[in-house]
């Protein structure tokens, strides 16, 4: 009886020894990724595919535009002329050049008229420093125009002109008769000449952009100083007096002239009138 327990016992034994051994190997086998994502996020530490976002966000930054960027100062000073000496100096410290200078007086006063250009990046600069010089700002004006799309557009058009003229060069190598060199090369002056014209506007336009434009006028604040009174001189009066008298009877004498030789004129328009009226006169009534 005992021997027919026993044999059940040990066989329940076994089959539960079988069972914890299955449940550990199951607990130490590698978790899954998606659980192992699942369990991080909760945890708070930062994955792959968490960084993801913050470099799409960085590449969808605003690019910066290409500017021409123009500006217009008037002012009014003791010495117009100094001044421009001064503002051409302030242009070269920050890098410019004088591109034109004009200077003139009118009834004593000085004016002065300065166009300099300077570095983009000095260009705010350079402004604030020609309105701190000696004089008073009447007026400042800047004006900006957005080139960028002008740019993209003449980059776009050189590279396409460009690829084309390498398609002739291969065209014009593998030539095989002189009339197909001809037109190849002919084709090839063409685009030569469009992509000149193209890239001098695209580093005028550059350049335009790299270096901003700024007109300074600066008129005179003093009053113009009255000149000396001429002394009185009877000599030149009399002598205006005469040159006055000589040109009247001038013109006297040639008025004398022109009715001497046209007075026959009217005269010969009167006696015809008379004899046509003593002529009427004499027809006797019908």
């Amino acid at each position: 009886m005992r021997r027919r327990l026993t044999v059940p016992l040990l066989a329940l034994v076994v089959l539960l020894s079988a069972a914890c051994a299955g449940a550990t190997s199951q607990s130490s086998a590698p978790m899954p990724a998606s659980a192992g994502a699942a369990d991080a996020s909760k945890a708070n530490i930062p994955t792959l595919q968490n960084s993801a976002p913050a470099e799409g966000i960085a590449s969808l930054a605003a690019p910066e535009r290409d500017l021409i960027v123009t500006a217009n100062v008037a002012m009014k000073s003791d010495d117009p002329w100094k001044t421009a000496d001064s503002a051409k100096d302030i242009a070269r410290r920050f890098g410019g050049s004088v591109l034109g200078l004009s200077e003139s007086i009118n009834n004593d006063r000085r004016s002065a008229n300065l166009i300099v250009r300077v570095p983009a990046d000095r260009f705010d600069d350079a402004v604030a420093a020609l309105k701190q010089l000696d004089g008073e700002v009447i007026s400042s004006s800047v004006d900006a125009k957005d080139v960028t799309d002008q740019l993209v557009d003449l980059d776009a058009r050189l590279t396409a002109l460009r690829a084309e003229e390498s398609r002739y060069l291969q065209l014009f190598a593998s030539a095989k008769t002189v009339d197909e060199m001809l037109k190849v090369q002919l084709a090839l002056s063409q685009l030569r000449q469009q992509i000149e014209q193209l890239a001098a506007q695209q580093k005028t336009t550059k350049d335009r952009v790299a270096y901003s434009t700024i007109t300074l006028s600066v008129a005179s604040t003093a009053e113009p100083v009255p000149g000396p009174l001429a002394k009185w001189d009877p000599s030149r009066t009399f002598t205006t007096a005469i040159a006055a008298f000589a040109s009247v009877l001038r013109f006297v004498a040639d008025l004398a002239i022109w009715m001497l030789v046209f007075a026959w004129v009217p005269l010969l328009v009167l006696a015809s009138v008379f004899v046509a009226t003593r002529a009427r006169r004499r027809v006797p009534a019908a």
